[in-house]
Protein backbone atom coordinates (compact mmCIF):
# COMPACT_ATOMS: atom_id res chain seq x y z
CA UNK A 1 0.00 0.00 0.00
CA UNK A 2 1.27 3.43 -0.86
CA UNK A 3 1.10 6.47 1.17
CA UNK A 4 0.98 9.99 0.14
CA UNK A 5 3.78 10.11 -2.71
CA UNK A 6 6.57 11.59 -1.41
CA UNK A 7 7.39 13.53 -5.01
CA UNK A 8 4.13 14.63 -5.63
CA UNK A 9 1.92 14.56 -8.28
CA UNK A 10 3.95 16.26 -10.92
CA UNK A 11 2.71 19.46 -12.70
CA UNK A 12 0.78 19.91 -16.40
CA UNK A 13 2.43 20.71 -19.37
CA UNK A 14 2.04 23.60 -21.39
CA UNK A 15 1.56 25.54 -18.60
CA UNK A 16 3.38 28.16 -17.28
CA UNK A 17 6.45 26.46 -15.13
CA UNK A 18 6.20 28.52 -12.21
CA UNK A 19 2.64 27.33 -11.51
CA UNK A 20 2.38 25.21 -8.33
CA UNK A 21 -0.63 23.53 -7.43
CA UNK A 22 -0.93 20.56 -4.62
CA UNK A 23 -3.99 18.37 -3.85
CA UNK A 24 -5.79 19.03 -0.59
CA UNK A 25 -8.84 17.24 0.47
CA UNK A 26 -10.95 20.28 -0.54
CA UNK A 27 -10.74 22.58 -3.70
CA UNK A 28 -7.47 23.75 -4.94
CA UNK A 29 -7.36 26.53 -7.33
CA UNK A 30 -4.31 28.17 -9.02
CA UNK A 31 -5.06 31.07 -11.42
CA UNK A 32 -3.38 32.69 -14.50
CA UNK A 33 -5.74 35.88 -14.92
CA UNK A 34 -6.29 38.61 -17.74
CA UNK A 35 -4.71 35.98 -20.89
CA UNK A 36 -5.26 37.46 -24.15
CA UNK A 37 -5.61 34.23 -26.24
CA UNK A 38 -6.90 30.61 -26.55
CA UNK A 39 -4.20 28.09 -26.18
CA UNK A 40 -4.62 24.80 -28.42
CA UNK A 41 -5.42 21.81 -25.86
CA UNK A 42 -6.51 19.12 -27.93
CA UNK A 43 -4.95 15.60 -27.04
CA UNK A 44 -2.84 13.93 -29.39
CA UNK A 45 -4.78 11.06 -31.41
CA UNK A 46 -4.41 7.97 -30.02
CA UNK A 47 -3.58 4.84 -31.97
CA UNK A 48 -5.80 1.49 -30.79
CA UNK A 49 -3.45 -1.03 -28.47
CA UNK A 50 -3.74 -4.74 -26.95
CA UNK A 51 -6.37 -4.44 -24.34
CA UNK A 52 -4.91 -3.67 -20.96
CA UNK A 53 -5.04 -6.18 -18.11
CA UNK A 54 -7.11 -5.05 -15.64
CA UNK A 55 -7.54 -7.14 -12.38
CA UNK A 56 -7.01 -6.53 -8.54
CA UNK A 57 -4.40 -7.01 -5.08
CA UNK A 58 -4.95 -10.01 -3.42
CA UNK A 59 -3.20 -11.27 -0.01
CA UNK A 60 -0.44 -12.70 -0.70
CA UNK A 61 2.73 -14.78 0.99
CA UNK A 62 3.37 -13.65 4.76
CA UNK A 63 3.86 -15.81 8.29
CA UNK A 64 0.63 -17.75 9.03
CA UNK A 65 -1.51 -17.14 5.86
CA UNK A 66 -3.95 -19.87 5.10
CA UNK A 67 -4.05 -21.49 1.59
CA UNK A 68 -7.52 -21.27 1.46
CA UNK A 69 -7.14 -17.87 1.40
CA UNK A 70 -6.01 -18.55 -2.08
CA UNK A 71 -8.92 -20.03 -3.18
CA UNK A 72 -11.18 -17.26 -1.91
CA UNK A 73 -9.32 -14.51 -3.68
CA UNK A 74 -9.33 -15.74 -6.99
CA UNK A 75 -12.88 -16.82 -6.88
CA UNK A 76 -13.80 -13.23 -6.62
CA UNK A 77 -10.95 -12.19 -8.95
CA UNK A 78 -12.89 -14.70 -11.58
CA UNK A 79 -16.20 -13.32 -10.83
CA UNK A 80 -14.80 -9.74 -11.06
CA UNK A 81 -13.77 -11.17 -14.56
CA UNK A 82 -9.96 -9.99 -13.56
CA UNK A 83 -7.06 -10.77 -16.17
CA UNK A 84 -4.79 -10.59 -13.30
CA UNK A 85 -4.15 -10.45 -9.91
CA UNK A 86 -1.21 -9.25 -7.85
CA UNK A 87 0.11 -10.61 -4.55
CA UNK A 88 3.26 -9.40 -2.20
CA UNK A 89 5.54 -12.48 -1.50
CA UNK A 90 7.26 -11.62 1.62
CA UNK A 91 11.02 -12.77 1.03
CA UNK A 92 11.36 -12.96 5.21
CA UNK A 93 8.35 -15.48 4.44
CA UNK A 94 9.44 -17.63 1.59
CA UNK A 95 12.96 -18.32 3.15
CA UNK A 96 13.19 -17.21 6.49
CA UNK A 97 15.98 -18.56 8.21
CA UNK A 98 18.56 -19.31 5.27
CA UNK A 99 19.25 -19.38 1.64
CA UNK A 100 18.01 -22.10 -0.22
CA UNK A 101 15.83 -23.19 2.68
CA UNK A 102 12.13 -22.48 1.18
CA UNK A 103 9.71 -22.56 3.96
CA UNK A 104 6.99 -25.96 3.13
CA UNK A 105 3.94 -23.64 4.47
CA UNK A 106 4.30 -20.23 2.66
CA UNK A 107 5.40 -22.25 -0.80
CA UNK A 108 2.18 -23.84 -0.63
CA UNK A 109 -0.11 -21.30 -0.02
CA UNK A 110 2.41 -19.90 -3.85
CA UNK A 111 1.60 -22.67 -5.74
CA UNK A 112 -2.22 -22.27 -4.47
CA UNK A 113 -2.36 -18.92 -5.49
CA UNK A 114 -0.90 -19.81 -8.87
CA UNK A 115 -2.56 -22.77 -9.66
CA UNK A 116 -5.75 -21.30 -8.86
CA UNK A 117 -5.25 -18.50 -10.89
CA UNK A 118 -3.74 -20.26 -13.96
CA UNK A 119 -6.84 -22.23 -13.80
CA UNK A 120 -9.37 -19.47 -14.13
CA UNK A 121 -7.29 -17.91 -17.14
CA UNK A 122 -5.59 -14.97 -14.24
CA UNK A 123 -1.95 -14.21 -14.69
CA UNK A 124 -0.14 -13.64 -11.42
CA UNK A 125 2.05 -10.15 -10.56
CA UNK A 126 4.40 -11.30 -7.48
CA UNK A 127 5.79 -8.76 -5.66
CA UNK A 128 8.75 -9.78 -3.42
CA UNK A 129 10.22 -7.67 -0.77
CA UNK A 130 10.80 -7.84 2.96
CA UNK A 131 14.56 -9.30 3.67
CA UNK A 132 14.72 -12.04 6.10
CA UNK A 133 16.61 -11.42 9.16
CA UNK A 134 19.87 -13.48 7.66
CA UNK A 135 20.29 -11.34 4.97
CA UNK A 136 19.27 -8.02 5.89
CA UNK A 137 21.72 -5.01 5.84
CA UNK A 138 20.16 -3.40 8.81
CA UNK A 139 22.25 -1.68 11.47
CA UNK A 140 22.85 -3.95 14.16
CA UNK A 141 20.84 -2.55 16.83
CA UNK A 142 17.56 -3.70 14.40
CA UNK A 143 18.91 -6.50 13.60
CA UNK A 144 19.21 -7.67 17.72
CA UNK A 145 15.41 -7.36 17.34
CA UNK A 146 14.75 -9.19 14.12
CA UNK A 147 12.63 -12.52 14.54
CA UNK A 148 11.96 -14.67 11.57
CA UNK A 149 8.51 -14.97 12.62
CA UNK A 150 7.89 -11.43 12.87
CA UNK A 151 7.73 -8.53 10.92
CA UNK A 152 10.27 -5.61 12.53
CA UNK A 153 12.06 -2.83 10.27
CA UNK A 154 15.22 -4.81 9.91
CA UNK A 155 13.23 -6.48 7.02
CA UNK A 156 12.51 -3.03 5.40
CA UNK A 157 16.16 -3.01 4.53
CA UNK A 158 18.03 -4.66 1.29
CA UNK A 159 19.84 -7.54 1.34
CA UNK A 160 23.76 -7.37 2.19
CA UNK A 161 24.10 -9.47 -0.42
CA UNK A 162 21.81 -8.72 -4.12
CA UNK A 163 22.56 -11.85 -5.45
CA UNK A 164 20.60 -13.82 -2.57
CA UNK A 165 17.37 -11.88 -3.66
CA UNK A 166 18.01 -12.68 -6.79
CA UNK A 167 18.37 -16.77 -6.15
CA UNK A 168 15.05 -16.42 -4.92
CA UNK A 169 13.23 -14.63 -8.11
CA UNK A 170 14.79 -16.51 -10.28
CA UNK A 171 13.39 -20.02 -7.81
CA UNK A 172 10.24 -18.19 -8.44
CA UNK A 173 10.30 -17.59 -12.38
CA UNK A 174 11.91 -21.21 -12.28
CA UNK A 175 8.71 -23.01 -10.70
CA UNK A 176 5.71 -20.76 -12.42
CA UNK A 177 6.97 -19.94 -15.59
CA UNK A 178 4.69 -17.88 -17.91
CA UNK A 179 1.53 -18.43 -15.48
CA UNK A 180 2.98 -14.94 -14.38
CA UNK A 181 2.53 -12.05 -15.42
CA UNK A 182 5.21 -10.31 -14.15
CA UNK A 183 7.86 -10.22 -10.98
CA UNK A 184 7.72 -6.99 -9.82
CA UNK A 185 11.17 -6.16 -8.21
CA UNK A 186 10.58 -4.89 -4.38
CA UNK A 187 7.71 -2.53 -3.34
CA UNK A 188 8.24 1.58 -3.12
CA UNK A 189 11.75 1.97 -2.58
CA UNK A 190 11.15 5.95 -3.00
CA UNK A 191 8.77 5.51 -0.54
CA UNK A 192 9.56 8.46 2.13
CA UNK A 193 8.00 6.29 5.13
CA UNK A 194 10.71 3.93 4.53
CA UNK A 195 8.55 1.19 5.37
CA UNK A 196 9.84 -0.80 2.69
CA UNK A 197 13.39 0.46 1.80
CA UNK A 198 15.44 1.80 4.44
CA UNK A 199 18.54 2.91 4.61
CA UNK A 200 20.80 5.35 2.40
CA UNK A 201 21.76 5.54 -1.17
CA UNK A 202 18.07 4.61 -2.27
CA UNK A 203 18.49 4.72 -6.11
CA UNK A 204 21.67 3.08 -6.31
CA UNK A 205 21.47 0.14 -4.33
CA UNK A 206 17.70 -0.43 -5.59
CA UNK A 207 19.45 -0.47 -9.38
CA UNK A 208 22.21 -2.88 -7.85
CA UNK A 209 19.23 -5.36 -6.70
CA UNK A 210 17.19 -4.63 -9.81
CA UNK A 211 20.29 -5.83 -12.14
CA UNK A 212 20.93 -8.59 -10.30
CA UNK A 213 17.26 -9.58 -10.53
CA UNK A 214 16.45 -9.52 -13.77
CA UNK A 215 19.40 -11.27 -14.77
CA UNK A 216 18.71 -14.04 -12.61
CA UNK A 217 15.49 -14.12 -13.51
CA UNK A 218 15.96 -13.99 -17.36
CA UNK A 219 18.52 -17.01 -16.86
CA UNK A 220 15.88 -19.11 -15.16
CA UNK A 221 12.74 -18.38 -17.92
CA UNK A 222 13.17 -15.26 -19.84
CA UNK A 223 9.34 -14.97 -21.13
CA UNK A 224 9.05 -13.72 -17.34
CA UNK A 225 8.77 -10.29 -16.99
CA UNK A 226 10.60 -7.83 -15.05
CA UNK A 227 8.47 -4.64 -13.32
CA UNK A 228 11.38 -1.96 -11.77
CA UNK A 229 10.51 0.71 -9.76
CA UNK A 230 7.17 0.33 -7.89
CA UNK A 231 7.34 4.09 -7.37
CA UNK A 232 4.82 5.93 -5.75
CA UNK A 233 6.34 9.63 -6.33
CA UNK A 234 5.54 11.26 -10.25
CA UNK A 235 8.18 14.16 -10.57
CA UNK A 236 10.68 11.80 -11.45
CA UNK A 237 13.02 12.84 -9.50
CA UNK A 238 13.73 9.29 -7.93
CA UNK A 239 13.19 8.36 -11.56
CA UNK A 240 15.54 10.62 -12.91
CA UNK A 241 18.08 8.90 -10.33
CA UNK A 242 17.60 5.52 -10.99
CA UNK A 243 18.62 6.15 -14.85
CA UNK A 244 21.64 7.58 -13.54
CA UNK A 245 22.54 4.52 -11.56
CA UNK A 246 21.90 2.24 -14.69
CA UNK A 247 18.49 0.68 -14.45
CA UNK A 248 17.97 0.97 -18.46
CA UNK A 249 17.87 -3.02 -20.41
CA UNK A 250 17.35 -4.16 -16.77
CA UNK A 251 13.27 -3.98 -16.79
CA UNK A 252 10.24 -5.14 -19.35
CA UNK A 253 7.70 -2.41 -17.62
CA UNK A 254 7.72 0.33 -14.66
CA UNK A 255 5.38 -0.35 -12.13
CA UNK A 256 3.91 2.39 -10.32
CA UNK A 257 1.69 3.20 -7.53
CA UNK A 258 -0.62 6.21 -7.51
CA UNK A 259 -3.26 7.45 -5.50
CA UNK A 260 -3.49 10.87 -5.51
CA UNK A 261 -4.34 12.09 -9.31
CA UNK A 262 -4.36 8.92 -11.11
CA UNK A 263 -4.23 9.79 -14.62
CA UNK A 264 -1.80 13.50 -13.65
CA UNK A 265 0.18 10.81 -12.07
CA UNK A 266 0.47 8.73 -15.18
CA UNK A 267 1.37 11.71 -17.03
CA UNK A 268 3.87 13.29 -15.26
CA UNK A 269 5.95 9.65 -15.04
CA UNK A 270 5.38 9.06 -18.85
CA UNK A 271 6.95 12.47 -19.60
CA UNK A 272 10.39 11.67 -17.38
CA UNK A 273 10.48 8.53 -19.27
CA UNK A 274 9.94 10.09 -22.46
CA UNK A 275 12.53 12.55 -21.63
CA UNK A 276 15.20 9.79 -20.95
CA UNK A 277 14.49 7.74 -23.60
CA UNK A 278 12.46 4.98 -21.69
CA UNK A 279 9.77 3.36 -23.69
CA UNK A 280 8.72 0.70 -21.66
CA UNK A 281 4.94 0.70 -20.47
CA UNK A 282 3.47 2.10 -17.15
CA UNK A 283 2.30 -1.02 -14.82
CA UNK A 284 -0.19 0.66 -12.50
CA UNK A 285 -0.34 -2.35 -10.02
CA UNK A 286 -1.70 -0.37 -6.78
CA UNK A 287 -4.19 2.63 -7.40
CA UNK A 288 -7.48 2.77 -5.05
CA UNK A 289 -9.67 5.02 -2.96
CA UNK A 290 -10.73 4.02 0.48
CA UNK A 291 -14.35 3.92 1.47
CA UNK A 292 -14.35 4.92 5.24
CA UNK A 293 -15.77 8.44 4.90
CA UNK A 294 -18.00 9.66 7.05
CA UNK A 295 -16.49 7.36 9.83
CA UNK A 296 -13.27 8.91 9.18
CA UNK A 297 -11.72 11.91 6.62
CA UNK A 298 -8.04 10.50 5.61
CA UNK A 299 -6.87 7.25 6.18
CA UNK A 300 -3.23 5.98 4.77
CA UNK A 301 -2.69 9.59 4.17
CA UNK A 302 -5.45 9.30 1.75
CA UNK A 303 -8.96 11.14 1.10
CA UNK A 304 -11.53 9.23 2.52
CA UNK A 305 -14.55 8.68 0.17
CA UNK A 306 -17.97 7.11 0.26
CA UNK A 307 -18.91 3.48 -1.35
CA UNK A 308 -20.75 4.92 -4.26
CA UNK A 309 -17.77 7.75 -4.65
CA UNK A 310 -14.95 4.80 -4.46
CA UNK A 311 -17.08 2.95 -7.44
CA UNK A 312 -17.85 5.84 -9.88
CA UNK A 313 -13.77 6.52 -9.18
CA UNK A 314 -12.87 3.22 -10.18
CA UNK A 315 -14.77 2.74 -13.68
CA UNK A 316 -13.80 6.54 -14.42
CA UNK A 317 -9.86 5.90 -14.11
CA UNK A 318 -10.35 2.25 -15.93
CA UNK A 319 -12.45 3.88 -18.72
CA UNK A 320 -10.42 6.68 -19.05
CA UNK A 321 -7.15 4.23 -19.67
CA UNK A 322 -8.74 1.81 -22.03
CA UNK A 323 -6.65 3.91 -24.81
CA UNK A 324 -4.24 4.45 -23.27
CA UNK A 325 -0.72 2.94 -24.97
CA UNK A 326 1.51 3.08 -22.39
CA UNK A 327 -0.29 1.66 -19.86
CA UNK A 328 0.16 -2.03 -19.55
CA UNK A 329 -1.85 -2.63 -16.58
CA UNK A 330 -4.20 -1.24 -13.85
CA UNK A 331 -4.60 -3.22 -10.61
CA UNK A 332 -6.74 -2.00 -7.81
CA UNK A 333 -6.12 -2.05 -4.65
CA UNK A 334 -7.44 -4.01 -2.49
CA UNK A 335 -9.90 -6.83 -2.77
CA UNK A 336 -11.07 -6.69 0.70
CA UNK A 337 -10.55 -4.48 3.64
CA UNK A 338 -7.54 -5.69 5.81
CA UNK A 339 -6.64 -4.12 9.26
CA UNK A 340 -7.39 -0.35 9.33
CA UNK A 341 -8.00 0.09 5.96
CA UNK A 342 -11.15 0.22 3.82
CA UNK A 343 -9.90 0.04 0.04
CA UNK A 344 -11.18 -3.42 -0.34
CA UNK A 345 -14.05 -4.52 -3.08
CA UNK A 346 -15.28 -6.57 0.21
CA UNK A 347 -15.58 -5.49 3.46
CA UNK A 348 -13.42 -7.37 6.09
CA UNK A 349 -16.33 -10.45 6.03
CA UNK A 350 -16.03 -10.58 2.67
CA UNK A 351 -19.66 -8.77 2.07
CA UNK A 352 -19.40 -7.13 -1.44
CA UNK A 353 -19.29 -3.15 -1.38
CA UNK A 354 -20.76 -1.00 -4.48
CA UNK A 355 -17.14 -0.83 -6.29
CA UNK A 356 -17.07 -4.59 -6.78
CA UNK A 357 -19.97 -4.59 -8.83
CA UNK A 358 -18.87 -1.88 -10.62
CA UNK A 359 -15.31 -3.03 -10.99
CA UNK A 360 -16.75 -6.12 -12.17
CA UNK A 361 -18.55 -4.11 -15.15
CA UNK A 362 -16.11 -2.12 -16.14
CA UNK A 363 -13.52 -5.22 -16.44
CA UNK A 364 -16.00 -7.18 -18.44
CA UNK A 365 -16.73 -4.65 -21.33
CA UNK A 366 -14.18 -1.30 -20.43
CA UNK A 367 -16.34 0.29 -23.43
CA UNK A 368 -17.97 3.75 -22.85
CA UNK A 369 -16.49 7.34 -21.27
CA UNK A 370 -15.91 8.36 -18.09
CA UNK A 371 -18.43 11.01 -16.16
CA UNK A 372 -18.96 14.01 -17.86
CA UNK A 373 -17.75 17.12 -16.87
CA UNK A 374 -20.56 19.12 -15.27
CA UNK A 375 -20.98 23.19 -14.52
CA UNK A 376 -23.36 25.72 -13.68
CA UNK A 377 -23.00 29.62 -13.29
CA UNK A 378 -25.12 31.51 -10.85
CA UNK A 379 -24.31 35.33 -9.83
CA UNK A 380 -23.03 35.51 -6.38
CA UNK A 381 -22.27 38.73 -4.65
CA UNK A 382 -21.20 40.80 -7.80
CA UNK A 383 -19.63 37.99 -9.31
CA UNK A 384 -20.31 34.35 -10.95
CA UNK A 385 -19.70 31.44 -9.15
CA UNK A 386 -18.66 28.28 -11.46
CA UNK A 387 -19.54 24.90 -9.86
CA UNK A 388 -19.85 21.41 -11.01
CA UNK A 389 -18.55 18.13 -10.91
CA UNK A 390 -15.86 16.15 -12.62
CA UNK A 391 -14.51 12.00 -13.57
CA UNK A 392 -11.51 11.89 -11.08
CA UNK A 393 -7.87 11.55 -11.69
CA UNK A 394 -6.35 14.77 -13.02
CA UNK A 395 -5.89 18.26 -13.06
CA UNK A 396 -9.23 20.22 -13.99
CA UNK A 397 -8.90 23.89 -15.87
CA UNK A 398 -11.51 26.52 -16.04
CA UNK A 399 -11.52 29.36 -18.92
CA UNK A 400 -13.44 32.39 -19.05
CA UNK A 401 -14.16 34.43 -21.96
CA UNK A 402 -15.08 37.50 -23.02
CA UNK A 403 -16.53 38.25 -26.46
CA UNK A 404 -14.61 35.22 -27.80
CA UNK A 405 -11.45 36.67 -26.18
CA UNK A 406 -9.76 34.35 -23.22
CA UNK A 407 -9.88 36.38 -19.99
CA UNK A 408 -9.09 34.34 -16.95
CA UNK A 409 -8.05 30.76 -16.72
CA UNK A 410 -7.90 28.77 -13.67
CA UNK A 411 -5.89 25.29 -12.63
CA UNK A 412 -7.60 23.26 -10.39
CA UNK A 413 -8.41 20.36 -8.37
CA UNK A 414 -12.07 18.18 -7.37
CA UNK A 415 -12.70 17.64 -3.83
CA UNK A 416 -13.21 13.86 -1.86
CA UNK A 417 -16.60 13.97 -4.05
CA UNK A 418 -15.32 15.17 -7.31
CA UNK A 419 -17.18 18.49 -7.03
CA UNK A 420 -15.80 22.00 -7.38
CA UNK A 421 -17.19 25.39 -6.38
CA UNK A 422 -14.68 28.43 -8.16
CA UNK A 423 -15.89 32.19 -7.91
CA UNK A 424 -14.80 34.19 -10.39
CA UNK A 425 -12.68 37.18 -9.90
CA UNK A 426 -14.97 40.51 -9.74
CA UNK A 427 -13.12 42.33 -12.93
CA UNK A 428 -14.95 40.21 -15.38
CA UNK A 429 -17.94 40.77 -14.44
CA UNK A 430 -21.25 39.14 -14.33
CA UNK A 431 -22.77 39.55 -17.90
CA UNK A 432 -21.53 37.88 -21.48
CA UNK A 433 -19.29 35.16 -19.98
CA UNK A 434 -18.50 31.83 -22.02
CA UNK A 435 -16.95 29.48 -19.05
CA UNK A 436 -15.79 26.20 -20.20
CA UNK A 437 -14.43 23.38 -17.85
CA UNK A 438 -12.79 20.58 -19.07
CA UNK A 439 -10.34 17.93 -17.24
CA UNK A 440 -7.15 17.74 -18.50
CA UNK A 441 -6.60 14.02 -19.39
CA UNK A 442 -9.62 14.19 -21.30
CA UNK A 443 -9.05 17.92 -23.15
CA UNK A 444 -11.41 20.34 -24.44
CA UNK A 445 -13.11 18.32 -26.84
CA UNK A 446 -15.22 16.88 -23.40
CA UNK A 447 -15.56 20.11 -21.76
CA UNK A 448 -18.79 21.52 -20.21
CA UNK A 449 -19.36 24.69 -21.57
CA UNK A 450 -22.33 27.65 -20.33
CA UNK A 451 -23.17 30.93 -20.95
CA UNK A 452 -24.42 33.95 -18.65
Amino acid sequence: MAGCPQTGAGRPTRLIAALLIGLSLGLCVATLPLLVGEASGSPRARPAVAAMLGGVNVTGVSTGVSPAVADFQIAAARRLHSRVVRAEVRWSALEPLQAGQIDAHALAFTDRLVRDAAAAHIGVILAVDNTPCWASSAPAQLLRRCVPSMSTQANAWPPINPADYASVVAYLARRYGTHLAAIEIWNEPDQSNQLYFDGPNKAQRYATILRSAYSAIKQADPNVPVLAGSLVGSNGVFLRALYAAGIKGYYDGLAVHFYNLVLGSLRAIHETQLANGDAKPLWLDEFGWSSCYPRRKLQEEQACVTPRTQAANLVDIFRSLRRTPYVAAAVVYNLRNSGQEDFGLLNGSGARKPAFAALSRVLSSPFGNPRPVRLGLRRRGGRVLASGSAPVGDYMQLEAFIGGVLRYRALFTLDRFNRYSISLPHVLGTRHLRVRVYQLWAGPRRAAVRTI
